[in-house]
């Protein structure tokens, strides 16, 4: 009897979860691009034996097929073939409208990339905010991509958050700041005038979608990467985060010559904490700000946005009893600053003051870490970065958009060595102390800062 009721309550169950979820449809029926259109470039789109098929083409921008319905909660699945050494991908809840770059295509996109790199399944945000999960956030995943094959990826968005698979493998696990209504896109990147990826093919084919309710829950191995404004997953609260700023007080901070929080040079609104333009100068203002709690081991995540020619800093390991005079309080310091428009990126040895950096220590460069990059930093000029800064023990590291940018071993001879040619030259055993303050830097040009939050090693 007991058998009987427990085998129909799952079949009861079992039938809820069917009908929460809409019925599977064919995005692409096989024989046209019916229900889709192209968007911003002029690389060709054509149907060959019931698959879609994108031409690389010089002389134009990055073109988009997209579906002309929109969507906001799913499970997508489709299967890709993607040419040697190209780039592309597949626009999720996107957008194409007058008012945003003459309708330049932008929004979340599961990443194709054929690269050494091998991001393949990331997430990018196209023409907006840049990188939101690179598969540096899980680096065991990238064998999931299968050069030269017909790769299978699955996509599940529901609410705010959004997870990719590629064969099968968990690839990404991102919280979005907002949930978004929009199109499916395929991508023909741009290629510029390389004549070498000219007339090369990126294939799609079983493109399905089945629309899922916004409370749809499911199953993730990849680490949880969180941008929801001020608040943390039930995943990192599970894993031990905690925010360290509140998002609407100064709660657990205090100004780094005073008891209490600056009364001026300092604000709070919409969850953005700012730091004001005041001229330029180090700490002259409002004054940089402190933790009122010291930290040992940890791994604090920070998104900060700079205005255009704007210097600041997030320093650890700070002890405001050293310098009570002038200037800023000392510590370690991960630069914030804008490498293209402040005089400090030139100065410094071997651009050891730029964005990312150990501040007139170690120059910030992913290449170091990940040698297939493009470039040296992926940063989103005019939008949020996230910094994050893991200190376990000695060993600490920066990290710049999910990027390794700099790596060091405190208390060594390399280390004293260091910091015996840099401007800390004169404060004893500088950087090694067990423990200290985090401080956000006031060095009087406009900064904004959230998602401040902390995760404590043992």
């Amino acid at each position: 009897m007991k058998k009987s009721v427990l085998s129909v309550l799952t079949f009861f169950v079992l039938a809820l979860m069917l009908s929460a979820q809409g019925k599977t449809i064919q995005l692409f029926n096989g024989k046209n691009l019916k229900g889709w259109e192209v968007l911003n470039g002029t690389a060709e789109y054509k149907v060959v034996d019931n698959e879609i098929v994108g031409t690389s083409k010089m002389g134009t921008p990055n073109t988009f097929l997209a579906t002309k319905k929109e969507y906001t909660n799913f499970i997508l699945e489709y299967e890709i073939f993607l040419g040697r050494g190209l780039n592309s991908g597949v626009q999720i809840r996107s957008h194409s409208t007058p008012e945003y770059h003459n309708g330049r295509v932008h929004g979340l996109q599961v990443e194709a990339d054929d690269s050494p790199r091998k991001w393949f399944g990331g997430l990018y945000d196209e023409a907006r905010k840049g990188w939101r999960y690179p598969l540096e956030y899980n680096p065991k995943v990238k064998t999931a991509y299968k050069q030269g094959q017909w790769n299978k990826i699955k996509v599940i968005a529901s609410g705010n958050r959004i997870a990719t698979w590629v064969n099968g493998i968990n690839c990404t696990n991102l919280y979005e700041e907002s949930v978004e209504t929009g199109f499916i896109g395929l991508q023909v990147h741009g290629i510029g005038k390389s004549k070498d990826k000219a007339g090369k093919t990126i294939k799609w084919r079983n493109i399905e979608l089945t629309e899922v309710p916004d409370d749809y829950e499911f199953k993730t191995t990849a680490p949880a990467i969180n941008y929801a404004l001020n608040t943390l997953s039930q995943e990192e609260q599970a894993n031990g985060w905690k925010l360290l700023w509140d998002g609407t007080t100064t709660k657990g901070w205090r100004g780094a010559k005073r008891d209490d929080f600056p009364d001026k040079g300092w604000s709070v609104k919409d969850g953005i904490l700012t730091v004001h333009a005041s001229g330029g100068g180090e700490s002259e203002h409002g004054g940089d700000i402190v933790t009122t709690k010291p930290f040992r081991n940890f791994i604090l995540e920070v998104d900060f946005k700079f205005t255009e020619g704007a210097n600041s800093g997030i320093k650890y390991f700070v002890d405001t009893n050293l310098n009570k005079g002038t200037g800023s309080a000392i510590g370690c310091e991960f630069q914030i600053l804008d490498d293209k428009n402040h005089k400090d990126a030139k100065k410094g040895v071997d651009g050891n003051r730029t964005l990312s950096s150990l501040y007139d220590l170690i120059r910030g460069d992913a290449q170091e870490y990940i040698p297939s990059l493009y470039t040296k930093k992926y940063v989103n000029k005019g939008g949020w970065n996230r910094a994050r800064i893991v200190v376990n023990g000695q060993k600490v590291q920066h990290f710049l958009n999910g990027c390794k940018m700099v790596e060091y071993v405190r208390g060594t001879q390399q280390w004293r060595a260091l910091v015996k040619y840099s401007k800390y030259k004169d404060w004893p055993n500088f950087g090694e102390a067990e423990e200290g303050l985090i401080l956000l830097q006031d060095h009087g040009d406009e900064v904004h800062f959230k998602n401040i939050k902390i995760k404590e090693l043992d």
